[in-house]
């Protein structure tokens, strides 16, 4: 009879122990992964699913950018805001039919992640930029999370550079 109980017991502890087990095998995102989410959204000209995948810092800038903008604009009727053409995600305003991830490398704690803008119809217009991308450290601990930070535009200019420069024309 004592077995029987113990048999009964055992279900109730192993289901016990699997809220633990699984938050310590938690996934997170690889930098390969925002990678494909930032084509997802380039492709889609819809970069909605890269604001899941952001920093906060990056978010705020960006929103500051375009408030900012906004203001311009009432303060400039007429003009063209800072912020007109939208957020600078790539080093060419140009819709590019292909966007792949390429190399990914982790360097200091920054993850660097290529992505490959190419043309069908002009394969000499193909580029690439570098998503740069930050370690983020959830309040409960590890494991930190990837979290997209900037984007090296390739051209010598960031995006965040991009967004302060906006801030700055904006306070004309």
């Amino acid at each position: 009879m004592r077995y029987v109980a113990a048999i009964g017991i055992l279900p109730l502890i192993l289901l016990s122990i699997l809220p633990a087990r699984a938050q310590a095998e938690m996934a997170t995102i690889t930098p390969e992964q925002i990678g494909q989410i930032f084509c997802i959204g380039r492709l889609g000209n819809d970069m909605s699913p890269v604001s899941g995948v952001m920093n906060d810092d990056l978010a705020a800038l960006i929103e500051d950018a375009f408030a900012s903008s906004n203001a311009y604009l009432d303060r400039h009727p007429g003009d063209k805001p800072p912020m007109g053409d939208g957020v600078r995600w790539s080093s060419f305003p140009d819709y590019a039919d292909g966007c792949t991830v390429g190399d990914a490398s982790i360097r200091d704690l920054v993850a660097y992640v290529v992505i490959n803008y190419t043309f069908s119809d002009y394969p000499e217009a193909n580029y690439s930029d570098t998503l740069m991308l930050l370690p983020n450290y959830p309040e409960n601990g590890p494991p930190y999370i990837w979290r997209l930070y900037d984007i090296n535009l390739g051209d010598g200019t960031t995006t965040r550079e991009f967004l302060y420069g906006a801030l700055e024309a904006s306070a004309e």
